[in-house]
């Protein structure tokens, strides 16, 4: 067993264990905790399947923002538990047939790519010398592509596998450069309605209420002693004594 293989098995091991632990653990805080722990692992997952950008999206996106916000609800929240426990075996048989029902239906999706089929026979391919290819010259469309993506591959790193030109890319790269050049415009209108969105966000905190109270921050630089505080001078005189009771007196 390589080295990748054994992080594969570590890294499946603790997210079927984490994910065991979201549905089963009683707190749920700890169970967004666990959540947490089930997306790291399923980002090295996909880092160890050569998707870098899948990869870092899940912890930037889903570990930094989605679940921090869902801590901070699950522990701001006065959630009762014993409340929640109420009518558990009631659901219990509906939820366990559902949960059957998309198990059935993901092993027959997923079953499809560990089934093991005969090896197909190689195609016969006649191989042709560099210099016949270029002395014939392009006919067809098919060609003209053809020498299109020969040339494209030759401006990058390459390596040679069997009698195959494989370019070595990163799929950071790739999607990066079908981002910024053929999807250019989708990019810059979906940025567009964020920033928009976001001026949305801050116009509605920021807009007045009359029944709210909030003080201004340059008067209260400006403000000056006099203005709020006034001495008065008095004099120190003993309050006089009160005057005795009249039973006191025809005693």
């Amino acid at each position: 067993m390589d080295v990748q293989s054994a992080l594969f098995y570590a890294f499946s091991a603790v997210l079927l264990f984490a994910a065991f632990r979201v549905i089963t653990a009683r707190n749920p805080v700890h169970a967004a905790l666990y959540l947490v722990l089930a997306f790291f692992q399923a980002s090295g997952i996909w880092m160890l399947l050569k998707a870098e950008f899948l990869s870092i999206a899940l912890v930037l996106v889903y570990v930094g923002a989605v679940m921090v916000l869902f801590l901070f609800v699950v522990m701001m929240l006065d959630i009762n538990h014993d409340s929640i426990r109420q009518g558990f075996w009631k659901h219990f048989p509906l939820a366990a047939t559902m949960g059957a029902v998309i198990a059935l239906e993901l092993a027959a999706v997923l079953l499809g790519g560990f089934r093991v089929y005969e090896p197909q026979q190689p195609a016969k391919a006649q191989l042709i010398s560099p210099a016949a290819v270029t002395a014939v010259a392009p006919v067809d469309a098919g060609s003209a592509a053809m020498d299109a993506a020969s040339a494209a591959m030759s401006a990058a790193p390459a390596a040679d596998v069997g009698h195959m030109v494989v370019a070595q890319e990163s799929n950071t790269k790739s999607l990066g450069i079908l981002l910024y050049t053929e999807y250019l415009y989708p990019v810059q209108v979906a940025a567009l309605i964020l920033l928009v969105a976001l001026i949305a966000a801050i116009g509605l905190t920021l807009r007045k209420r009359k029944d709210s109270k909030f003080q201004n921050p340059a008067d209260q630089v400006r403000v000056k002693a006099s203005d709020r505080v006034s001495l008065v001078k008095m004099d120190a005189v003993k309050p006089a004594a009160p005057a005795p009771a009249a039973e006191e007196t025809k005693a």
